[in-house]
């Protein structure tokens, strides 16, 4: 990103084709033969109300790079040749491993909930130490909506703003300093986003996501979505589908048919792997969201059943929760295992209630998410323990290990058959285990792509270990 620009009242954009899209690369830092230009864009985060400053964003520069061979290290440097001293250092990133059942990337950071934060730093430090080849952080990035335009910032917007302000506002120079601190990062381990509640930031003509849109690059085109909210991609022998919770997920809207069409192409022989990621999670025990975008589970969760997801990634909760192999609220091994992460390092702090604990269940009528039109889908339970209530009055089965602690998890798949999942909490020494789970994927005839899994938890001493 080049420029940069904000103020009071009317701004002016700044003009996105003065200054080129340029990336030189190649496989030697002394060695940069390659070129690629690219487009560059500006967005705007206006509000037609007297007092609140306005924004326009520097020029933010895509450029897409092809024809790059598989597991490779490449140098490059970016910017415009032509302007003096427009040019970047030299960065060096590895692109994925070919896509097939025979080879994996060797880690993949899974985070949520990231925020800008002293808990941020935290996560990154113990993240980067863990040396990923892939990035996958599941929603909510800069927190940039829980400031003021001029910059006053509260842990909590409605409880400190929402009744003194027209709309809900942002300072988007925080997307700006998130990017400068993840910098180090992103410039050298590819990331992949999807859109958290935090990311909607509405303004003038009840436009949202324009941050989010224009800052982040996504394989929408080549996955057939043509959508910023929703896309897949490959890692090797993993076929990653990346959901939109804030945008229509019914079953007669685009986001769905366009699930179907892709799920239906995948080859499970080229990618044995089928994970999933989106924000807000199905299964959390936590009183925060609890159930909270469970109109998306009505409408999605059986097709993905029906596919044999492995894995499901979310964030959203303030904490750390792994699931049993699950499906319609009922432990079915032929379910995935859903993993949420929303422990990233979020100015909002730490959820610590359980829905199940006495006296926290919420009111039904309160837990849909309002953005979505505030639908109701949450009834009552119709079997099993919970039968006849909203919520359990103890640790749900479906429900593996809950704890309250900022962290971020790593994903090991060895092979076709074996994949390992690692928790990391911050307060814990790098490379020590919060929570741990051996997934084996095998087929079966009980059912058609039937996975299984084992867990383990390792929590202060990593010499004991405890299998169920």
């Amino acid at each position: 990103m080049s420029g940069g620009a904000g103020g009071d009242g009317d701004v002016k954009p700044l003009d996105p084709t003065a200054v080129a899209s340029v990336v030189f690369y190649g496989l030697a830092a002394d060695s940069l033969l390659h070129r690629a230009a690219g487009e560059a864009v500006v967005y705007s985060q206006l509000y037609p109300f007297a007092g609140l400053r306005n924004y326009t964003s520097g020029i933010i520069h895509h450029v897409r790079l092809q024809g790059l061979e598989p597991g490779t290290e490449y140098f490059y440097q970016c910017g415009d040749p032509g302007i003096p001293a427009a040019m970047s250092e030299v960065y060096a990133f590895r692109t994925m491993p070919a896509v097939g059942p025979g080879s994996y990337p060797a880690r993949i950071a899974v985070v949520g909930d990231l925020g800008l934060t002293y808990n941020t730093t935290s996560t990154v430090e113990h993240m980067v130490s863990n040396q990923p080849d892939l990035v996958l952080l599941v929603g909510d990035v800069s927190y940039a909506n829980l400031y003021l335009t001029n910059g006053t910032g509260t842990d909590c917007y409605s409880c400190s703003f929402a009744k003194s302000t027209p709309i809900h506002e942002t300072y988007q120079p925080r997307w700006d300093y998130w990017g400068r601190y993840m910098e180090p990062v992103t410039s050298r381990i590819p990331m992949m986003v999807v859109e958290g509640n935090h990311e909607i930031e509405e303004q003038i003509d009840n436009k949202t996501f324009a941050s989010y849109s224009s800052r982040f690059a996504f394989p929408s085109t080549e996955s057939g979505s043509f959508s910023p909210f929703y896309y897949s991609f490959d890692a090797g022998g993993i076929h990653f589908i990346m959901l939109a919770a804030y945008t229509d997920y019914s079953k007669s809207g685009e986001q769905y048919k366009w699930l179907e069409k892709d799920l239906a192409k995948v080859n499970r022989s080229v990618t044995p792997w089928l994970i999933a990621g989106w924000h807000a999670p199905w299964y959390s025990t936590f009183k925060a969201h609890y159930r909270e975008v469970e109109c998306m589970r009505v409408a999605m969760e059986e097709l993905l059943y029906s596919y044999a997801v492995d894995i499901v990634f979310t964030g959203h909760v303030h904490a750390y929760e792994r699931s049993n192999r699950v499906f319609n609220y009922t432990l079915d091994q032929c379910g995935p295992v859903h993993i949420s992460i929303g422990d990233g390092g979020n100015r909002e702090k730490m959820a610590t209630s359980y829905a199940d604990e006495p006296g926290h269940c919420p009111d039904p009528m309160s837990t849909p998410d309002p953005f979505m039109g505030g639908e109701f889908c949450g009834f009552n339970f119709t079997s099993g323990p919970a039968a006849g209530k909203f919520c359990w009055d103890r640790q749900p089965d479906y429900s593996a290990y809950r704890e309250s602690s900022f962290g971020h998890g790593i994903l090991e798949v060895k092979n076709e058959t074996h994949a390992l999942w690692r928790w990391h909490r911050n307060q814990d020494m790098y490379g020590s285990v919060g929570d741990e789970i051996y997934i084996l994927y095998s087929r079966r005839l009980l059912c058609w792509l039937p996975s299984v899994s084992f867990s383990r938890r390792r929590r202060r001493r990593p010499e004991r270990r405890r299998w169920c």
